[in-house]
């Protein structure tokens, strides 16, 4: 069990150099100039450090039952907790305690609390026009500008022509699997309706996205969910799927010929679109292996189907490149974006088109007299401000070359880790990253306390003022784009005793475990 002990120490040799590497006026690595280089890019990102991080709150200290709390977990034994007030990278409970969010919300507050640039943005747009819709021909001045700055931003590599605004990722993937179906009935193609998906991926709550997600969760007691036209290929996670001797190469295109597979049996001619993530997210933190999306994107185009990227997570900086397509080089027809797009200060989603589906939309809603779908809120210009405001923003400190140059002090670390003994595999890019827990690193057998292993590290990290998330079996940490060197070290300090915490309980329950 040394990793516990070594990689908070290692940590610091990363931290060392990268630190010299992205100040050339010093190479003062003292807690003094840490504190001093995040002062100074927090400034360049708009938001302020704290001042008063011990200022006491008086505030309600249990959860109200009047409020039906999104994937409420009766199982997961505790990690109540209710926040207040936000600053910078760090929250606080109606006790006064600060929390690091380690999970920057939920994969989305990238630029943290307080950030002065987007509450100018927003007070600006309510006092000017606080909400018009862009139904019909009517729009607003702020949403066409930010719709045409977003296409600009996705210029080259997207091709991206056209947008449209939804209030998140689940009715963003929405818009997207409505506007294949719209598609190929424009092309005379009506029968293509089947959408492939992949076991434990997520795309959202609403009928159609829950369905396509590939998580039993998700649909147990939700009546005919998954409909009934939705197909799951494997999840590509080679260190838990690949055959032994298999490389990841090989084992890539094992999945490129179950889809190819799949297709087949279903028949090409009724399947409309295939939707995926870069870095599958809340299924785990899964980087697809190897030449992964180099051998499915021809499968797609040799059947004729659409390509629907969710980067509603990667979108926007997380791997350290603009978008997860730029990460892997795929070229899809659809993407869809939602959380860093407005840094989540406000709802806010959109559809992101190619002119192959743009094109084909326009004219055959003027054939139909209609394009029958919108938000109420899609194109809110309060949202639109805020993101318009967030798309500078990372474009004024180029955030994903300093997610990229950061990256190894964050993922390099943590992934010694794998040494402890119930540690099966730690995985991950750029800024998200999963630690999986198993009983036996040979067989990968799952780790059986009484209360979930994950579960038992984040109600730690909890404990100690560190907010990660829980899969069960896996952590997933996922920070705020703007974490810095002083932000890392407090993280990797409150993990490891939190770590320690979690052999202490483990090895007193399950005594005969490899240590």
């Amino acid at each position: 069990r040394n990793a516990t002990r070594k990689f908070l120490g290692s940590s610091q040799l990363y931290l060392n150099r990268v630190f010299c590497s992205t100040n050339t006026e010093t190479c003062d690595t003292s807690a003094g100039a840490a504190g001093a280089a995040v002062t100074r890019f927090g400034e360049r990102s708009g938001w302020k450090q704290n001042q008063s991080q011990n200022q006491k709150h008086l505030g309600y200290s249990s959860l109200s039952k009047a409020h039906l709390q999104p994937f409420n977990q009766p199982e997961e034994h505790g990690g109540e907790v209710m926040l207040t007030r936000g600053e910078g990278v760090y929250v606080y409970d109606t006790n006064g305690k600060e929390y690091l969010d380690g999970l920057s919300g939920l994969w989305s507050n990238s630029l943290g609390n307080g950030n002065e640039r987007i509450i100018a943005a927003a007070s600006n747009q309510m006092k000017k026009l606080a909400y018009q819709h862009t139904f019909w021909n009517r729009t607003t001045d702020i949403a066409e500008e930010y719709s045409s700055k977003l296409v600009e931003f996705c210029q080259p590599s997207l091709g991206v022509t056209q947008t449209f605004f939804s209030s998140g990722g689940s009715d963003a993937n929405d818009t997207n699997m409505k506007l294949a179906w719209y598609y190929w009935t424009a092309m005379g193609k009506p029968d293509k309706v089947k959408i492939i998906a992949r076991e434990k991926a997520y795309h959202g709550v609403t009928a159609i996205a829950a369905s396509v997600s590939g998580m039993p969760k998700m649909h147990k007691g939700f009546g005919p969910l998954p409909l009934p036209w939705v197909s799951h290929v494997s999840t590509p996670h080679y260190w838990r799927n690949g055959f032994p001797g298999e490389t990841e190469e090989e084992y890539s295109s094992r999945l490129a010929k179950e889809l190819e597979d799949l297709i087949l049996r279903e028949g090409p001619d009724t399947i409309s679109a295939f939707i995926a993530e870069p870095v599958m997210g809340a299924g785990g933190v899964i980087p697809p292996p190897k030449g992964y999306f180099e051998k499915i994107q021809p499968v797609l185009r040799k059947y004729d189907i659409l390509f629907i990227l969710d980067e509603v997570i990667t979108g926007f900086g997380r791997l350290g490149e603009k978008f997860g397509a730029d990460f892997y080089g795929i070229q899809a027809d659809v993407y869809s974006v939602a959380k860093a797009m407005s840094s989540s200060y406000y709802p806010l989603g959109a559809s992101l088109i190619t002119p192959k589906i743009a094109e084909v939309v326009k004219e055959q809603a003027d054939k139909v007299g209609t394009f029958g779908h919108g938000y109420t809120f899609g194109g809110h210009p309060v949202a639109c401000a805020i993101g318009l405001e967030c798309l500078q923003i990372y474009q004024d400190m180029n955030l994903w070359d300093h997610v990229k140059l950061m990256t190894p002090t964050f993922q390099d670390p943590l992934k010694q880790l794998e040494t402890h003994p119930l540690v099966g595999e730690v995985r991950g890019e750029g800024f998200m990253l999963a630690i999986e827990f198993v009983s036996d690193k040979e067989t990968k057998a799952p780790l059986k306390t009484r209360i979930p292993p994950a579960t038992i590290v984040a109600n730690k990290c909890l404990e100690h003022g560190l907010l990660v998330r829980s899969l069960g079996d896996a952590i997933v940490i996922a920070p705020s784009l703007v974490y810095t060197t002083e932000n890392f070290l407090e993280l990797f300090s409150k993990l490891n005793m939190a770590i320690k915490d979690f052999d202490k309980i483990v090895y007193e329950e399950l005594p005969s475990l490899p240590k």
